[in-house]
């Protein structure tokens, strides 16, 4: 596939209007002539740093982190010339531009782990932990095993250094969990799942002493898409974002406390275009979201608070 070097934008083209621009085009080829392509997930922490989780499918359940300094790369101008982020590792000449070099310095590369789906990276604002679910896939996309398993992820290095398996039961019924996960400020970790044409949210809280969550009594009849790619979370507006496909559903997270009072005008939602496979969603403290889009990889940043 030819890369688009250009800044590009995403339109909420029905429901609540929104436009993402170019923030970042990622790096292809990647440092040593690396594959990272097919990136799953992204989260931001407090101090400005930037995860992207790229699992390349010829790596089943396996990938890599990449750390990325966003204070650098602002400072370097890469903000207002996304494609020398794109092209930091193609030599001209047989060398590197000095800068190049720099920019180099700003990205962390981190080596093969067992990342599952690999869509699921989050950060918790609490306890400052990155975690991610283990959550090993067949040729089927089925996952194979009934217990679930997350790990901790150092900051530095990019591997877990923690991990905790455990078993979801409701109800004496098994539950699958491990297609999403967020948190919210107060360190409360959601996740979702579809159901039929609709889909379960699940609110608990995460550790790597403990892990423990309840399905939520809000039962969305109707799923935003086809397939639940990420959820996000907005702290500038407390909100929950379910990210599927082409499409973005959000809601007020106070309204999952206790049984939930959610309704249909607690909602908002998006359908975007042109059609891209968007992988994630995450905010800054501004409330700008940051989208994640695979197959000319690139993240793009909200034109307001959305």
């Amino acid at each position: 596939m030819r890369l688009n070097n250009q800044s590009n934008r995403v339109h909420a083209v029905a429901g609540k209007k929104m436009t993402f621009k170019t923030r970042l085009l990622l790096p292809d080829p990647g440092k040593d002539n690396q594959k990272w392509e097919n990136p799953q997930a992204i989260a931001f922490t407090k101090n400005n740093m930037m995860y992207i989780v790229y699992c390349p499918k010829a790596y089943h359940n396996q990938g890599r982190i990449v750390r990325y300094d966003l204070t650098q790369l602002q400072q370097l101008g890469v903000y207002k010339h996304p494609r020398e982020l794109r092209n930091i590792y193609v030599k001209h000449h047989g060398k590197f531009s000095n800068q190049q070099r720099k920019i180099q310095k700003a990205v962390k590369v981190g080596g093969i782990i067992n990342t599952g789906h690999g869509q699921t990276l989050a950060y918790n604002p609490k306890d400052n932990g990155l975690y991610m679910w283990r959550d090993n896939r067949n040729s089927s996309d089925l996952q194979t095993s009934i217990h679930a398993e997350i790990q901790q992820i150092n900051p530095n290095s990019l591997k877990p250094e923690h991990a905790i398996r455990f078993y979801l039961k409701a109800h004496r019924t098994a539950i699958i969990g491990g297609g999403t996960l967020t948190f919210d400020q107060n360190g409360n970790a959601y996740y979702w799942a579809k159901s039929g044409m609709g889909a379960y949210i699940y609110k608990g809280n995460v550790s790597m002493q403990n892990v423990k969550f309840r399905r939520t009594d809000q039962f969305l009849k109707r799923a935003p898409g086809a397939c639940e790619q990420s959820m996000g979370y907005n702290p500038k507006r407390d909100r929950l974002y379910l990210i599927s496909d082409d499409s973005i559903a959000s809601f007020p997270a106070k309204q999952l406390n206790g049984h939930g009072s959610l309704n249909s005008k607690s909602f908002e939602w998006s359908r975007l275009s042109p059609k891209r496979e968007t992988e994630g969603l995450t905010f800054d403290n501004s409330g700008h979201g940051y989208l994640l889009m695979n197959h000319n990889p690139e993240v793009l940043r909200s034109t307001g608070v959305y």
